[in-house]
């Protein structure tokens, strides 16, 4: 058998003693565990180590989670600066507003930034720094497990002590014998010498054994009484805090975002988006209302609600310049009510006669040629307004 080495310091008795103390609570875990003795119980620590536990699992899969979504934010942000840099290569120089498609490139990076390393700041930081308490609580709990059972065991061997002296002085025997034999072959020869040292053990004895045994289980233990409560109480606050500063974070960024992506800006990507997008936009008519992005600029429409009644001049005065719009794109009519649209087409904005039939990111008209030419408004259609530009 190899012998164990011995460090800079580390006596032969030493190592003695350790091997003596893990085959005592060794033998004192079978003990209890055979009901052969008894064991130290108490009720409301072990709750309290549930509630630890329970505290360390939920806090750790927390982190995990939080660390998941920081990890989709870094990749949202670097999916979005490809989308706005791809953008911004195939915006050309010369066309209208090439400044304001930079400026939000730029913008919009650095808010992306902004809001990762908030997050991490105010979340991710606080969340590792609340974890941080965990592993030296559960290395204490280890510990005042081994202690609890040395002071059953210094518990156990007073009593036996006592039951089995009939006067004071009469020495007792441990049953050396058979720790020798549970002992590694490495340590017998050690652990012999150690327990003929330790062989005579009087009344006294076992009585300052049993005292330093209690004394160091209950200074740890009421340690562990008074922090394990507390820290189960922490959580609420944390967390609340935690959901807090994520939920106001994303609040703030999306609203910043908005301010970035302003109702003016649009209309200079119209005829880049309307390209890129392959009019995506697009939807049939039992859900025209969902998914139309409401960043796209919007029209001021005519306060009549019907123009059977009005001639051309009084057509053109109540369509000011901002109720007039031009088409960008062609547009293939899909259903009866809906206008055929193509490329140059001046389209006369009109008034719902019943506003709530109006979709959202869809307006109503006639081409500007039908109304000069015949005066007729039944051709008026409605299409989408992102395939259009102000005037």
């Amino acid at each position: 058998m190899a012998e164990l080495p011995m460090g800079k310091g580390v006596s032969a008795g030493k190592i003695a003693s350790n091997v003596q103390k893990k085959i005592t609570r060794a033998q004192e875990k079978v003990l209890q565990k055979l009901g052969k003795a008894d064991e130290t119980k108490d009720l409301a620590f072990e709750e309290g180590v549930i509630n630890f536990n329970k505290q360390l699992v939920e806090g750790t899969k927390l982190q995990k989670d939080l660390r998941a979504y920081l990890a989709a934010v870094k990749a949202m942000h670097e999916s979005s600066k490809h989308l706005y840099e791809c953008l911004d290569d195939m915006y050309e120089s010369d066309w209208y507003g090439k400044k304001d498609v930079d400026s939000l490139l730029e913008d919009s990076d650095l808010l992306w930034t902004d809001f990762h390393q908030k997050l991490v700041d105010h979340a991710l930081i606080s969340m590792d720094t609340y974890l941080g308490q965990f592993p030296d609580i559960k290395a204490r709990i280890a510990k005042r497990d081994r202690k609890l059972v040395d002071y059953d065991s210094a518990r156990h061997n007073y009593a036996a002590v006592n039951k089995g002296k009939k006067k004071e002085g009469i020495k007792i025997t441990k049953p050396a014998s058979l720790l020798e034999r549970a002992a590694p072959g490495w340590a017998q020869g050690i652990l012999s010498a150690h327990n003929v040292a330790q062989t005579n053990l009087t009344r006294s004895q076992a009585e300052e054994e049993l005292e330093r045994a209690q004394k160091v289980f209950e200074e740890i233990n009421i340690d562990l009484q008074e922090e394990l409560p507390s820290l189960w109480n922490s959580r609420v606050g944390f967390y609340v805090n935690t959901f807090q500063s994520v939920a106001g974070l994303e609040e703030k960024f999306h609203r910043e975002m908005g301010k970035v992506r302003t109702p003016a800006q649009p209309h200079q990507l119209t005829e880049l988006y309307g390209y890129v997008l392959n009019i995506s936009f697009i939807k049939p008519k039992n859900e025209r209302k969902k998914n139309i992005p409401s960043s796209f600029y919007q029209y001021d429409t005519p306060a009549t609600a019907n123009l059977l009644d009005m001639d051309l001049d009084s057509l053109q005065a109540a369509t000011t310049p901002a109720a007039q719009v031009k088409t960008m794109h062609d547009y293939n009519a899909t259903d009866s009510d809906e206008l055929e649209l193509k490329a140059g087409d001046v389209v006369l904005v009109m008034s719902y006669e019943n506003p709530e039939e109006q979709d959202e990111g869809w307006l109503m008209g006639v081409r500007e040629s039908d109304w000069v030419q015949n005066k007729d408004l039944g051709k008026k259609g409605v299409f989408p307004e992102n395939f259009t530009q102000r005037m």
